[in-house]
């Protein structure tokens, strides 16, 4: 039986309690197509918000959905293999590509080392071995906007005269412009048959006007356009004052029309004046065209008789009959359609003299030449981009697959592209911060994680620059965190902005803070507790002096003296209940001793359960959720798509917070001139172990590790509580 064909032989790491694939040769990159999915670390991550170039992520993300996924990341290695000779080359990163790890045994290959030729020369580096990305972006250089560049589009500067230059500039005036290579406004293909299929329709319809049908009927047409709606306006009154006598009176100006205008200065140029009718309105009436005329259309009506009815109906008219009015509109026809006919050209604004000079010129075949000539130059120029592509993925490819494929470069610490920076607060450095947008909505997700989190508003003062971080804290204490808390965070630039907290999510951060945790409490709650009973007894004070005061303030107004409290009696039943609740206390410590004291030598190991029973739970949930960190939710929050979880354990937590501690070999000096008075702690506590062991030993509890002579039942004899009442 045949046997089938060994695959690439990969290498794993374990890492955050996953196993992470090694990359280490352009084979592994090669044969990433073949690595199953589901060992990738991650399946997406945004384009935006971390520290890789957003212009390359953008090459990658071809779909443009602000996303780069596994099939974008193994179209990119397919593309790398086309043009590099060997993908080992990648991983030594770099701002540079040699040109001789190009592959020029591929079209692509060999069309990519001529572009990146073309720019060293461009440069006048001919001679040069390698390609740097600052040779690409000097585009001024390269793309220099009196040269063709290949992209179809060609800049006033371009023209080979200051005639072509003119047109361009024109016709980028009315039409716009496209942007070359260079960074200059230009116009294309496009743009110049648009704007001389304008051109075109705006002159013809200028010829038409000037022919003799049209031409010769302007003056009258624009004297009946200039009156048609006001005098349509007067024959359709004058035919409704036919049906009815009283329609006459309604129809012109009416009584309510006439007072309104006797309070106003009138003129010609008067607005309510131009709403009356033209005329007196009457069945049949002509319309007069020189007496009895509104004033505010006189000049209108006499352009009308000279430029309009006079050279049309043959003789000079002091008035206008309805069917001589439908004669000349029918007339000036020809000329109101040719006026409806104008096309909507931009062009329109150059004037037409322009137009015509800009047509008759040759100008739209001698552009049409140009932008074919630099058209010609297109594949040349068309691998730039290729060339920017390749030197960008030298730069920050294996960046994206160590934070992509593996997270090797967080477990490493060698700053994951996640990574915004670190944050300095309470003595402590955090290393673990991530950019967010929405501090609400990440917080949802990223309680997950079961890390403590303090989302912090970042400004740079000198800027005016703004963001939100979320920190993880991974060591020392939460104690004096909380918002509203300021301190410096520092971006992977070095910049530094002023920190706030504004919303924390509590977590454990360690087990010595577990252990502590319920004594902190128990003394906080002990602190409020005696807080509220000063307060509550500086308030009965106040009111008492306040009560005071007053009655001194008002002695003298002869008010009543307040009766006399009657006296305290004497009550043997409270002393005797007293002193019941003392011995029950002094009975119930003397058991809790004596049980205490039956432990014999197993007395520490009951110290140790004791201190157990307090802080083991606390320990307890702190162990499971520390063992339960995971880097996931907090990237998942932000837009990634992370494959498994990515824990980050009780150790590489430690390293991920850094707390303040003195330089080795330093000097410290424990003198402190401002220093509290130190209580005499040890005195209590020795005090306290006496009167233990005097309980201790007044209980009996002592007398089998003590000789015949000191035990409590020979000193006390009979009085003794552990003396035997037989006896």
């Amino acid at each position: 039986m045949a046997t089938e064909p060994k695959g690439h032989h990969w290498k794993f790491v374990r890492s955050g309690g996953l196993d992470q694939v090694v990359l280490k040769s352009g084979a592994d990159i090669a044969n990433l197509s073949k690595l199953d999915q589901k060992l990738w670390v991650a399946l997406a991550c945004p384009t935006r918000g971390i520290e890789i170039d957003p212009a390359t992520l953008d090459l990658i993300d071809t779909d443009k959905d602000g996303r780069v996924r596994v099939p974008e990341v193994l179209a990119s290695v397919s593309w790398l293999q086309d043009v590099l000779k060997d993908l080992g080359s990648l991983l030594s990163g770099g701002e540079s590509v040699p040109l001789a790890v190009i592959r020029d045994a591929t079209p692509a290959g060999a069309a990519l080392l001529a572009g990146a030729k073309r720019v060293l020369a461009s440069h006048g580096r001919a001679d040069a071995t390698d390609i740097s990305l600052a040779d690409i972006t000097a585009t001024e250089k390269i793309f220099d906007a009196k040269n063709f560049n290949g992209d179809g589009v060609v800049p006033a500067a371009s023209a080979p005269d200051p005639a072509l230059a003119k047109a361009i500039e024109d016709i980028i005036s009315t039409h716009g412009s496209m942007m070359d290579r260079s960074g200059k406004p230009g116009v294309d293909e496009k743009i110049v048959a648009k704007f001389f299929e304008d051109a075109t329709a705006l002159a013809a319809w200028h010829e038409r006007g000037q022919s003799p049908e049209v031409a010769a009927i302007a003056k009258a047409a624009q004297a009946v356009a200039a009156i048609r709606a006001k005098v349509d306006d007067y024959f359709a009154r004058c035919q409704i004052s036919a049906l009815d006598d009283r329609a006459a009176g309604l129809l012109g100006a009416t009584e309510g029309d006439l007072q309104a205008l006797s309070n106003t200065v009138l003129s010609s140029t008067t607005a309510e004046l131009a709403r009356l009718p033209l005329a007196r309105i009457a069945a049949g009436r002509p319309l007069p065209l020189a007496d009895g005329l509104n004033p505010a259309w006189t000049a209108q009506l006499h352009t009308l008789a000279t430029d309009a009815a006079a050279p049309i109906l043959g003789s000079a008219k002091s008035e206008l009959s309805e069917s001589e009015w439908t004669k000349l509109v029918a007339h000036v026809a020809p000329h109101r359609d040719w006026v409806a006919s104008k096309p909507l050209s931009a062009a329109e604004a150059l004037g037409i003299e322009r137009v015509r000079e800009l047509r008759a010129a040759g100008t739209e075949a001698a552009l049409q030449g140009l932008i074919a000539q630099d058209r010609a130059v297109e594949k040349e120029f068309e691998q730039l981009d290729a060339v920017e592509k390749l030197v960008r993925f030298q730069r920050d490819f294996i960046k994206l697959l160590t934070n992509f494929v593996n997270f090797s470069a967080f477990y490493a610490k060698a700053g994951a592209v996640f990574q915004a920076g670190t944050l300095y607060l309470d003595g402590r450095s955090c290393n673990l911060c991530v950019r967010v947008a929405d501090p609400a909505k990440h917080a949802v997700l990223a309680a997950l994680a079961k890390t403590y989190l303090a989302y912090c508003d970042c400004v740079r003062r000198g800027t005016g620059e703004i963001m939100t971080i979320a920190a993880a804290f991974t060591d020392g204490d939460s104690d004096n965190l909380m918002v509203g808390r300021n301190g410096i965070f520092y971006d992977r630039k070095g910049n530094d902005w002023d920190a706030t907290i504004t919303k924390v999510i509590e977590n454990p951060i360690s087990i010595r803070q577990a252990f502590f945790a319920p004594y902190k409490r128990f003394v906080r709650l002990l602190e409020e507790q005696i807080a509220k009973r000063a307060a509550a007894a500086d308030v009965s004070a106040g009111t008492k002096l306040q009560s005071a005061a007053q009655q001194v303030a008002t002695a003298d107004q002869g008010a009543p003296a307040p009766a006399k409290a009657e006296a305290t009696k004497f009550d043997l039943a409270l002393i005797t209940g007293i002193g019941v609740a003392i011995g029950s206390i002094g009975a119930f410590v003397s058991t809790l001793l004596g049980k205490f004291f039956d432990l014999g030598r197993w007395v520490p190991l009951g110290l140790v359960g004791v201190m157990l029973a307090i802080s083991g739970p606390s320990m307890l949930i702190a162990w499971l959720k520390l063992r339960q960190r995971n880097l996931g939710p907090i990237l998942d929050a932000n837009g990634w798509a992370i494959n498994g979880r990515v824990h980050i354990t009780v150790p590489f937590g430690g390293a991920l917070t850094d707390v303040a501690s003195l330089p080795p070999g330093s000097e410290r000096s424990l003198v402190d001139p401002y220093a509290e008075k130190r209580r005499p702690w040890k005195l209590y506590c020795f005090l306290v172990a006496v009167l233990v062991l005097a309980v201790g030993w007044y209980a009996g509890r002592l007398d089998h590790y003590l000789p015949a002579p000191v035990k409590s039942t020979t000193v006390l004899g009979s009085y003794a509580p552990a003396a035997d009442p037989a006896k």
